[in-house]
């Protein structure tokens, strides 16, 4: 990596500490420990899968913040469904 290639992204990583900064505050505000954050997604997981054909070790579960409201999104990919067979 060049010298101007190190400036330019200089801005980067300023904007990925902010962004890691957001989450702290989030997680303060939300008093989810990361253990618990864990276990909220191992649940989710296993309920889901009840219903319908998830890829577990893809899901994403991500607490974020806009404004004052706090929100808790899960990203969560589905197997291609099977067609029956007639």
């Amino acid at each position: 990596m060049g010298w101007l290639d190190r400036l330019r992204s200089n801005k980067n990583s300023a904007s990925q500490a902010k962004d890691r900064l957001q989450l702290v505050l989030v997680h303060d505000r939300t008093d989810l420990t990361p253990g618990q954050l864990g276990a909220l997604k191992d649940e989710l997981i296993e309920v889901i899968s009840r219903y319908v054909e998830i890829e577990p070790q893809a899901v994403e579960i991500q607490l974020s913040q806009s404004g004052r409201e706090q929100y808790l999104v899960a990203n969560i990919p589905l197997r291609p469904a099977r067609r029956a067979r007639r």
